[in-house]
């Protein structure tokens, strides 16, 4: 095989790319909806014309669907949208072998990270697709010059909506964004089950730990939080919930979780897990009262939520001990283990979420794409949903792919549903 790239790229090694083409191959087998939308844009080429500036997780999953946006007729540039999240093997065979100029390197430093997405910032392009509005930053603060370019993008996780969604109040957002994160079949999902898995994986492989009998503090009771707490409880573990929220919280409780401030659990917790989306969640009044071995995680975007400068601070040396583990020496003889530097363990010591889940996440954003190319002219600089039309299709074709069939309204019962004068 060639080992030579024929597109603009910034990868490992392109040596990896025969393990990343079987990997990629072997993800798209748990994806047919996103297959079956690929057919249909290989036939009607919804995006010809288009450049694509994608930052995202580089992954198996994500690979289908950057070919998926290529087989319809786009021009993509991929760049990574965490340091750690990068399979360096899938980027050498996008590159190699399906002609994507991909710039990712796992466990590239802070200059690399934002010289990867400047890269995809200079393919000019009419369509961004982030995760976590990185690039969509740095378009409207360092890179304004390719802003006039730009129809719509797409947005992949609650971070980045939350941040787009605080550029649109201050005004300054430029173009319209389909909030993806936000469909009923991405986040009920991926954000549940595939963050609940993933997570739980992130952390057994780093660390060997068997989580039964372990207290398991998650923070943050939000669909990424009620997937893992629901996982590890499945796997044995005694489940604490910290929350902001009073009505997630009562849930919690209904859920048959223990909740209580963070203040509270910091001194009985075994493994602490941050899904918040905040930042300093864990802090130094924490970090003192942690019992000896305490294990701190975190499945949100960035990794803010976990307080690593006051971590440092209060430890007098920390080694790794294990590969993404960190172990932080408290002055007081107490040890403290980090774990994949704070950033996303699903992503920065596992594979990230299962491709069958998302299969339905990333329908959603080939979907979007097509919409917004069709749409985008009428389309005011905000945040949008997932048009519902394109939300239900895709539960509709994941359920055939299932082999499951539901009901039908009969007339009669749409009758009934549309009226008000019939009653008891």
């Amino acid at each position: 095989m060639a080992t030579t790239a024929s597109v603009p790229c910034d990868v490992k090694n392109l040596d990896l790319a025969d393990s990343g083409k079987r990997r990629i191959e072997w993800a798209n087998q748990s994806m047919p909806v996103l297959q079956t939308i690929r057919k249909e844009f290989i036939k009607n080429q919804p995006l010809k014309g288009m450049r694509v500036a994608a930052c995202l997780h580089v992954t198996t999953e994500t690979a289908n669907l950057m070919i998926t946006l290529r087989d319809g007729g786009a021009d993509i540039v991929l760049c990574a949208s965490n340091p750690l999240s990068t399979q360096d093997d899938v980027a050498a065979s996008l590159t190699r072998d399906y002609g994507i100029s991909t710039f990712a390197i796992k466990g590239e430093n802070n200059e690399s990270y934002y010289s990867h997405i400047m890269a995809a910032i200079d393919h000019k392009p009419h369509l961004t697709m982030d995760d976590g509005c990185d690039l969509v930053s740095l378009l409207h603060t360092k890179r304004k010059d390719v802003l006039d370019g730009v129809i719509a993008g797409t947005e992949e996780t609650t971070t980045g909506v939350v941040r787009l969604h605080a550029m649109a109040k201050e005004g300054v957002l430029r173009y319209p964004i389909i909030a993806v994160n936000d469909a009923q079949t991405k986040h009920m999902f991926d954000n549940r089950y595939g963050t609940g898995q993933s997570t739980l994986d992130g952390i057994v492989r780093c660390t060997n730990i068997l989580l039964a009998g372990t207290r398991f503090v998650v923070a943050g009771y939000g669909w990424c939080g009620r997937g893992l707490a629901s996982r590890a409880r499945g796997m044995g573990a005694d489940v604490i919930v910290t929350e902001i929220d009073p009505v997630r919280a009562i849930e919690a409780v209904m859920d048959g979780y223990r909740v209580m401030s963070m203040a509270e659990a910091a001194k009985i917790g075994d493994i602490f897990v941050t899904v918040t989306g905040n930042k300093s969640v864990l802090r130094q009044e924490h970090f003192e009262h942690m019992k000896n071995g305490a294990v701190v995680a975190n499945s949100g975007h960035f990794n803010v939520e976990i307080d690593i400068p006051a971590l440092e601070r209060l430890s007098s040396s920390h080694r790794v001990a294990r590969e993404f583990v960190e172990e932080y020496l408290m002055k007081d003889g107490r040890r403290i283990f980090l774990l994949g530097e704070g950033r996303l363990i699903n992503l920065a010591a596992a594979e990230g979420h299962p491709a069958s889940v998302m299969d339905m996440s990333f329908a959603n954003q080939a979907l979007s794409a097509e919409y917004l190319v069709q749409n985008h002219a009428t389309l005011k600089p905000r945040v949008y949903a997932v048009p519902e039309e394109l939300d239900r299709r895709v539960a509709r074709l994941k359920l055939e792919a299932m082999g499951c069939k539901i009901d039908k309204l009969t007339p009669e019962q749409e009758e009934y549903l549309a009226g008000w004068s019939e009653g008891t």
